[in-house]
């Protein structure tokens, strides 16, 4: 016999915020799924995924501007197709009510799995959407623990110098003192590769497996130290979460004060350093200062890309986070040629960064979802850097040797 489930809730947004989450890629991602690639016209594609490997796609139905989304969903291991309905309905004082029902499901054995779980999804994302609408904040990564590590590349070239027998895991390239992987032991070039039996073989993976933890639980990590594989209780800590600017204005302020201060911790690494110093590399596959350096001015250069994805709702997925290209860092270093010129173009995208987010309009602003997620990512930037600092004086003081 067919059955349905049934989704009611109040949203305190306009019509047209709510109608967005179900018709743009970029906002699927902010409260429901990992991946998501649609084409919201009766007919167009629909298709979400997770990290954890379920993904659900179809096609839209029928849809009403700022009032109806109708779209087919056929899941992972779903027995079959099943038809979403989501209704709008703009209320009086400004706020919408959100009706979301989804019919082709069963009472039998077959569906009995599939069902839970569709449920249980529905439920916790639709807990995520009031949040990132009316607030902003997403639950999965502000109720996420973390583990205090810096990855870096791993690949089986990579592998075979380290005399590690796999060639798929995370990298560690440092730790973040007094965060659980620093009290663990954990040191550069450990490779994690599953976390209490489960496998972690890539970043998705491990995000994850994070989101079934805790502050305060202790993980076990498999990895390899070499041709050896540890076992290493981890306990994880809670997710510092920066404060989020109400305005454009005040965002942009926060930013430059924070470039202000790793822009001074860069400049004292570097104040004494050759040009050439800043050039050796202390190994083979190690990055220089200056390839670090030319590292850190290309996540500026990304970021004004993802602003304008973000600013435009036309995110661009990608597979994975990307690798740094050998070929853009040592371009970059040949064109520059010194650090101090390298150093002065860092400076200069950063500012473009700070002025980009200081004159955000204010109907992106008031999209609260993404610009929490905006504020979130930039402001926590300056940490990236850093964390880089140290790698900076360490290739500096090989050098020296």
């Amino acid at each position: 016999m067919s059955t349905s489930l049934k989704f009611v809730h109040s949203i305190n947004v306009p019509a047209s915020q709510v109608y967005r989450a179900f018709t743009n890629s970029t906002a699927f991602r902010e409260w429901l799924c990992d991946t998501a690639s649609i084409d919201p016209k009766p007919g167009g594609r629909f298709y979400v995924a997770w990290n954890s490997g379920y993904y659900a796609g179809g096609e839209y139905v029928k849809l009403q501007q700022d009032k109806e989304v109708v779209f087919i969903w056929a899941g992972r291991d779903d027995p079959e197709p099943t038809r979403v309905t989501v209704t709008i309905t703009a209320l009086d004082n400004g706020a919408t009510t959100l009706s979301l029902e989804q019919v082709g499901l069963d009472n039998s054995p077959t569906w009995s799995k599939a069902k839970d779980e569709i449920s249980r999804g529905w439920n916790e994302g639709l807990a995520n959407l009031i949040s990132v609408l009316e607030n902003g904040p997403d639950l999965r990564i502000v109720n996420r623990p973390m583990m205090g590590v810096m990855f870096t590349d791993f690949n089986k070239k990579r592998a075979e110098e380290l005399g590690i027998p796999v060639s798929e895991g995370l990298r560690l390239e440092s730790t973040v003192e007094g965060l659980g992987a620093h009290q663990a032991g954990l040191q550069k070039n450990d490779v994690i590769v599953s976390m209490d039996g489960k496998p972690a073989t890539d970043f998705n993976t491990l995000v994850h497996l994070l989101q079934g933890y805790k502050a305060g639980d202790t993980v076990e990590l498999g990895i390899y130290r070499g041709a050896e594989k540890k076992r290493i209780p981890m306990p994880l800590s809670s997710r510092p979460l920066p404060q989020i600017p109400k305005t454009a204005a005040e965002f942009g302020d926060m930013l430059q004060k924070l470039y202000a201060e790793t822009d001074k911790e860069l400049s004292d690494a570097l104040r004494d350093a050759s040009d050439e110093e800043a050039g050796h590399k202390p190994g083979p596959e190690d990055w220089s200062a200056k390839e670090t350096l030319a590292h850190l001015l290309h996540g500026e250069r990304d970021n004004h890309a993802w602003l304008n994805d973000m600013v435009f709702s036309q995110e661009r997925v990608s597979d994975g986070f990307g690798d740094n290209l050998p070929a853009r860092i040592t371009a970059t270093v040949e064109v520059y040629r010194t650090k101090d010129a390298i150093l002065e173009e860092l400076f200069r995208n950063e500012q473009e960064t700070v002025h980009t987010v200081a004159n955000l309009s204010a109907n992106f602003v008031a999209n609260k979802a993404s610009f929490w997620r905006v504020a979130f990512i930039l402001l926590q930037a300056p940490i990236h850097i850093r964390e880089h600092i140290e790698q900076i004086k360490q290739a500096i003081a090989s050098a020296r040797k």
